[in-house]
Formats: C-alpha cells, structure tokens, sequence
C-alpha cells in the first residue's frame, strides 16, 4: 500500500483534521474564541447590573448622612458607620424595625411555603388526572398569569373591608396564598417528569393518592417546587402596593412599607437616611440566604437523569 492511499483512510483524515466529521465540525465551532468572549461578555454585563446596586447600599449603609452626599456613591465614606447604624436600625422607635422583618417573614415564608404546596397540588391533579374540563381550569390559570397584582389589590381591599378582614394579618397572607404562575410552572414539570408508569405501580402497591403526592411526586418535582418558592419568596418580600392599600396600622408592616415611611420623613430629618440605608441593606439578607442555600436543588434538578444506567 502507497503513502497516498494511507493518507486517505478515514482515521489519517481525522488525524489530519482535514476530514473532520459534521459532529467534530461542530464541537470545535462551539468553543470558538469570539463565542467564548462574547457569551462571558454578556454574563459579565448582567451580573454587573444586578451586583452594583447591592453595592452601593452595602456602601451606602457604612456612611454617616454627611459622606452619604459628600462623597463618592461607590466609596466608603470617611468613617466607618456601619455598626452605629445598625444599631440605630435596630433600636429605633423600641425596635419597630424588627417588627417590621417579623411580619416580613411572616407574610413571605408562610405564604410562600403554603403557595408553593397549592401549586404543586394543583399542577401534578391537571397533569396525571384525566377529568372534563382540564383544559378549562389550565386555561383560567394562564388567564391569572397575565393579570398584574396591582389590578386586583383595590377589588381585594373592597372584599376584606365587607368580611372585617382589613388591616390585619390575613389581608395581605390571604392573597400571597395563591401563585398561577407557580400552578402553571408545577402543571408543565410534573407532566414531563412524573412518570405515569411509576405512578401505576405505586397504586398497585396499595399506596393511596395522597400518599403518592407526597411521597413520588412532591419529591421529583422539588426543582420546580425551589424555583416556585424563591419566586413567590421575593414577590411577596418585595411586594409594597398590596400592603399600602391594606394595612394602617404601623405594627403590621412588611420591612417595604416600613422602609417607605422612614424614606418619606429624610426631606425634614435627615439621619432618617441612616436608617434607611441600613434597613435597606438588613432586608436584603434574607433573600440572598434563600438564594445560596437552595441553589443546590436547582443544580440538582438539572442534571437529574442526564446519564443513564
């Protein structure tokens, strides 16, 4: 056999790389330089935005009110006030503030936790449960997605007016209870993930309906289940119109109304900036605890069934 046609075998081609296959074409098309850059570029650009506004309060808060406008907004002041107002925060008005976070914890981890279990609920009947007028409810449900909160807040205010409920607890809880985007997320994951087979033959076993909810499908569905929580976790712990529209009471407001009102009194004293800026910061906290503790069953839900026995 000749040189020549030794260099024409298939794998004298692949060596070469002359005669690359479609498949190697692409693997190596996907880690092109300009590709590499660009897509860091844009994942730099957006974590830039959201990190620099965390920042700035985490710099805000270590200033006095005068380095807060004396300085540069993205420096440390001339003394280290960070501690002093904390303290502040903490000790003001008999430590409203905290009272403030109780609630905040109160309306966004009870409301999230128990809206998190409706949709789940929810979602996994529409996905493995045949009845008339499926199709309908999920209809209804996409319909909610599309109505923004802000639209329904004033109907809510007139309802819990006429049953006594206003300007309690249950004003704002009631409403964080529901979530249609989070019976849409657990509809759609529980129909792709939940195996209908594994259901079957946990009713073969004997295992009860409920049972198998909490036993098979709550379990598989916990990635969509996170994704719920956090979501629902930062919309009630951010919301401010809901409770503005029905709480009057100072005792029962979430850290956003809270914060909103010291806001409102920096024109006429201004160490309310202090004390803004360090609340501000105290509320972030928690959901950056929330983000970094259950991150992991993101990634886990992710590279479930990716390899195969």
């Amino acid at each position: 056999m000749t040189a020549a046609t030794v260099s024409t075998t298939p794998g004298a081609r692949a060596a070469s790389g002359t005669g690359a296959t479609p498949a190697g074409r692409a693997d190596r098309a996907g880690r092109r330089p300009a590709t590499t850059i660009i897509v860091t570029g844009i994942l730099v650009v957006v974590a830039i935005y959201f990190l620099v506004p965390v920042y700035w309060v985490v710099v805000a808060a270590t200033k006095t009110t005068d380095d807060l406008f004396a300085t540069n907004g993205f420096w440390f002041g001339n003394s280290f006030a960070l501690f002093d107002n904390l303290s502040a925060v903490l000790r003001y008005d008999g430590g409203v503030f905290v009272r403030w976070f109780a609630n905040s914890v109160l309306y966004a981890g009870v409301g999230g936790i128990i809206a998190t279990y409706l949709a789940a609920a929810g979602g996994y009947a529409l996905a493995k449960y045949q009845f008339r007028g499926r199709n309908l409810i999920f209809g209804l449900v996409l319909g909610g997605v599309l109505v923004p909160g802000t639209a329904t807040a004033l109907p809510l205010f007139l309802l819990f007016s006429q049953l006594g409920l206003a300007n309690t607890y249950w004003s704002v809880l009631i409403p964080s209870l529901v979530s249609p985007f989070g019976f849409f997320l657990c509809r759609i994951y529980a129909d792709a993930t939940v195996d209908s087979s594994l259901v079957e033959a946990a009713r073969i076993d004997g295992a009860g309906e409920l049972r198998i909810f909490h036993t098979i499908g709550l379990r598989i569905m916990t990635p969509a289940l996170v994704t719920v929580f956090l979501f629902q976790l930062v919309g009630i712990w951010n919301n401010y119109f809901l409770p503005l529209v029905m709480l009057s009471d100072q005792k029962l407001y979430p850290i956003t109304l809270g914060l909103n009102n010291w806001r409102s009194q920096t024109d006429r004293l201004p160490e309310f900036y202090e004390l803004t800026t360090g609340g501000v910061l105290l509320s972030v906290i928690p959901l950056a605890i929330a983000m970094i503790a259950l991150q992991r069953f993101w990634r886990g839900g992710l590279t479930e069934g990716a390899v195969k026995a």
